[in-house]
């Protein structure tokens, strides 16, 4: 394959994930498989894939602080418990086979697809949650995220299901709060992530900054489309895509 044609694959798939990660999230499920199957090596693969996800937090977090769903003392607080687990989480993706990196990528890429179908966040977000033991529910949010951090900074891929089905089960939130969080937190370990897999070699900066660019494009039609229905038309396409680079990763 060209390198002409990589970058146009590439650039499709970022518009396809973008759009995936503002209607229904884990965009990232697509982008990883792919740029594994084009041939880089899984650790490449693995930190190419941050470049597009720190630019897109980036962008989402902006725009979720000037509609004011951004919790600005919440967000922060989660977050360092986020980076120290990605630190963690990044060091032991570089250090394994591809082969068992991409063993572990499909076998969390089936658990999510179980995640998406569950969708236990919208259950979980129409019950509100007093302010008693607020303390408590902070302090076991914290041990949460960390370890979410140690699973972002390893794969990053599904991350943000698991982020948002926490906040809306240990504070109540509404999803669009929830989202906000999830997307400032994961923005901020994924680019501390990013600069250990940077250190070590292991990003493409051609296909990253492609990627970037497409998933860019994506998150603007996903925003601008904002259609309920379309919700459940994407996590049907998402689901099936995910299933399918799933199987190619155990099996072929």
């Amino acid at each position: 394959m060209s390198v002409f044609t990589e970058v146009v694959l590439i650039l499709a798939t970022g518009i396809v994930a973008g759009i995936i990660n503002v209607m229904a999230a884990g965009g990232s499920l697509l982008t990883l498989p792919v740029l594994i199957f084009l041939g880089l090596p899984s650790s490449v693969a693995n930190g190419t894939n941050r470049i597009a996800i720190v630019v897109m937090s980036m962008t989402a977090t902006t725009n979720f602080y000037r509609k004011g769903y951004f919790d600005k003392k919440l967000g922060p607080v989660l977050a360092i418990p986020g980076i120290i687990g990605a630190i963690v989480g990044a060091n032991l993706a570089i250090t394994i086979s591809d082969k068992l990196f991409n063993t572990v990528l499909a076998i969390m890429m089936v658990i999510t697809v179980i995640f998406i179908l569950w969708n236990p966040s919208k259950r979980l977000s129409q019950k509100k949650k007093d302010k008693e033991n607020s303390k408590w529910r902070l302090i076991i949010a914290i041990l949460v995220f960390f370890f979410i951090g140690i699973y972002g900074g390893f794969i990053q891929a599904g991350a943000g299901f698991f982020m948002i089905t926490a906040l809306t089960a240990i504070f109540g939130l509404s999803l669009v709060r929830s989202n906000a969080i999830k997307t400032f937190v994961s923005g901020v370990y994924v680019l501390v992530s990013l600069l250990i897999f940077i250190y070590h070699g292991e990003v493409n900066w051609l296909l990253g900054v492609t990627l970037a660019v497409g998933m860019s494009i994506g998150g603007w039609i996903g925003s601008s489309l904002a259609v309920s229905k379309g919700e459940k038309l994407i996590r049907v396409f998402l689901v099936v895509a995910v299933v399918g680079m799933a199987i190619k990763l155990l099996f072929f």
